[in-house]
Formats: structure tokens, C-alpha cells, sequence
């Protein structure tokens, strides 16, 4: 799946897209970036270092998704917001960088009228395209059922989003997901804020429009990311033992990348099942509700062709156990049938014939 990164000029959106991907993308402090890019963003999980130290496989490998860094939305370039707009309809979810921070160019940061701009933009453009649908349905010499059934479902829509609603909040039943899968809807796309604080915004939990953001976020269902990109960038340059010192004096125990990663992750519906030996410990991504046979073809299509059993143990008793030997001696490893629903966390080996 691939992730765009948006925001407004000056938003820190290069510098985020940087620490989540590990990118050396020069930035431009006036924002006027006019190409895309895109790098793959791991996930960072410490079960994968706990299970690095029961096998010492020769690699580790991190589950990923791809971060597309969107240029930014700026009016001043010709066409305005149109070529934003086509480029974010191509990704799969979204994560609006919002600045925060005070700027020597532009001043104090204004997040909630920034936020308010951009799902303005995006609600537009979802409600261009269900007008042009009402228009050319309406246009037919004849209306057959399903069009009847779309016209008003159409209608429906378009009073939640003059309501000021994304399409996220509107309940869908099967039917109605389906008449609507081919729009590329822009907010219906998974949404996550991240808001870039300078350091002493980000430690006292406090800035600008917090109220404002905070209550929009869980009435609309977003999750909300808190990180201050300067100060990350300052941690990703020292060393691994000054890193630590640094991030405990802060009293930090979880940096803003691997939060953002995380929620990106989560709003996806995404889980990891992990696989772990000699030659390699790794994290495998599947939409959760995915059954056995078909986590087991994400790895090879062998492996789901000539699927057998699947050999599971959950992460938390595997570490407990500390070794598969004695996680097996008491009974926490068990077989489970091409059926079997994978749980996050599940270590897995696949029995197969082919």
C-alpha cells in the first residue's frame, strides 16, 4: 500500500518524510518542492529485536509500506490545486503534516485554520465528482435501478458533506461500498494528522488550536500524532549511545517516527505475523481477518498452494518461554487449519506439500 504525504508549503512534510523513511531529500525552506518521491517506511517493532536475540539470524527484516512524498499544495503554482489533487488520489491513505511550530519566515503556526484548508480542499474535489455522477446519471435517457439506487445514495452523500462531514463518517452497507469503490474519494481515504511541534510545545502537550484539533480528530475519527521533526533530526544525527542518553533525559520512550508509522499502520487495518530462524527473523504485513492458508501465500505462493498446517505460537509466550523448545514443553504451541483467523503477533511456521 502506499502512504502520501501531504501539507501545506513550510509544514516540515520533506523533513518528516525523511525520518520516517531514512530519505536524504534535500529541503527547501521557502516549500517549493515540485516532484514526488517515495521511499519505504519500516515499522519499527520491538518484538523483532527480542525474537533477533533468541535465533541471532544473518538478517532482520521489518515489515514497510511506501511513503510517497506529495508536493505541496500551493495556489501561487499554475493550475492551483489540481495536480495535488490527481496525485493523492493514487495512494491508499493519507497523513497530513501540519505545522505547529513558530518559523522565522512565516511566523506563529496556525494548525487548525492549515487543517481546515486541507479537508476543505479534499471535501471540494470528493464533492465535484458526486455532482458530476448526479448530473450525468440525471442526463440518461433512462434511469435503470441500480442508477436509482446510486442516485440517492449520491444525495446522501452530498448532504453529509455539506453537513461538514468527511465520507469516512457516513455508514455504508455493502452495496453502497461497492457503487462507490471506483471514485478514488479523497476523504475517504484513511486520514492521519501529524502535527510537527517545536520541542517545548511537544514535552508541555500544549500549543496552538489544541482544543479545536483534538476534538475534530476523535469527532472524525483521526488519529492525531504529536512530534517535534527539528528535535528528531537532531536525535537521528547523534550516536547510538548518546541517543539513549538523550531520549531518557527527555523521558522519551517512543520517537515521533515510529508513532506515526504505527498509526499509519493500525488506520490501514494492518497486523504483522512474524516468521523467525537462523537465516532470518521477519515481519510479514496482512489485513486483519486474514485467514492462515492466505498469510501463509504472502510469503511464497507454495506455501499457500500446498498449505497444510500452520505451527503458531503467540509473541507473549514465545518470549515468556524464551526458546520454541520450552514454549512447545508447555503447550503454547499449537496447529491451526487453512482457517484459522492470524492474530497480530502470531509466530508462525508454515507445514506444506507441494
Amino acid at each position: 500500500m502506499d502512504v502520501g504525504l501531504i501539507g501545506l508549503p513550510r509544514s516540515g512534510k520533506t523533513t518528516v518524510f525523511n525520518l520516517l523513511t531514512g530519505a536524504k531529500v534535500a529541503t527547501n525552506p521557502y516549500g517549493s518542492e515540485k516532484l514526488s518521491r517515495n521511499a519505504l517506511m519500516p515499522i519499527a517493532d520491538p518484538r523483532l529485536t527480542r525474537l533477533a536475540a533468541m535465533y541471532q539470524p544473518k538478517k532482520v527484516t521489518p515489515a514497510e509500506l511506501r511513503v510517497v512524498d506529495v508536493p505541496g499544495l500551493d495556489r501561487r503554482e499554475t493550475g492551483g490545486p489540481n495536480r495535488f489533487l490527481n496525485d493523492v488520489r493514487l495512494v491508499d491513505a493519507l497523513v497530513h503534516v501540519v505545522r505547529g511550530y513558530t518559523s522565522t519566515i512565516d511566523g506563529v503556526g496556525h494548525p487548525w485554520a492549515d487543517i481546515e484548508e486541507m479537508e476543505l480542499d479534499l471535501a471540494l474535489a470528493d464533492m465535484d465528482l458526486l455532482e458530476k455522477r448526479q448530473q450525468r446519471i440525471r442526463a440518461g435517457k433512462k434511469i435503470a435501478k441500480e442508477q436509482q439506487t446510486e442516485l440517492a445514495l449520491v444525495a446522501r452523500l452530498l448532504e453529509a458533506m455539506n453537513d461538514g462531514k468527511r465520507l469516512t463518517q457516513v455508514d455504508l452497507d455493502d452495496q453502497e461500498a461497492r457503487l462507490i469503490r471506483g471514485y478514488q474519494f479523497l476523504t475517504l481515504k484513511p486520514m492521519i494528522w501529524v502535527l510537527n511541534l517545536d520541542d517545548t510545545h511537544l514535552q508541555a502537550r500544549d500549543y496552538a488550536d489544541a482544543a479545536a484539533i483534538t476534538a475534530a480528530a476523535q469527532d472524525k475519527d483521526i488519529p492525531l500524532v504529536l512530534m517535534a521533526a527539528e528535535m528528531e533530526q537532531e536525535i537521528e544525527a547523534l550516536s547510538a549511545d548518546d541517543r539513549a542518553v538523550f531520549l531518557q533525559d527527555l523521558g522519551i520512550t517512543e520517537r515521533g517516527p515510529a508513532r506515526v508509522a504505527q498509526a499509519v499502520y493500525t488506520k490501514l487495518g494492518l497486523i504483522s505475523f512474524l516468521t523467525a530462524g537462523e537465516d532470518e527473523v521477519r515481519a510479514w504485513t496482512i489485513p486483519r481477518g486474514t485467514v492462515a492458508k492466505a498469510a501463509a501465500g504472502k510469503i511464497h505462493s507454495d506455501l499457500e498452494r500446498g498449505f497444510i498446517r500452520a505451527e503458531v505460537v503467540r509473541f507473549s509466550d514465545l518470549d515468556r518461554a524464551g526458546a520454541l523448545g520450552k514454549a512447545r514443553e508447555k503447550g503454547w504451541v499449537r496447529l491451526e487449519g487453512r482457517d484459522y483467523v492470524m492474530r497480530d503477533g502470531d509466530v508462525v511456521n508454515f507445514r506444506f506439500n507441494v
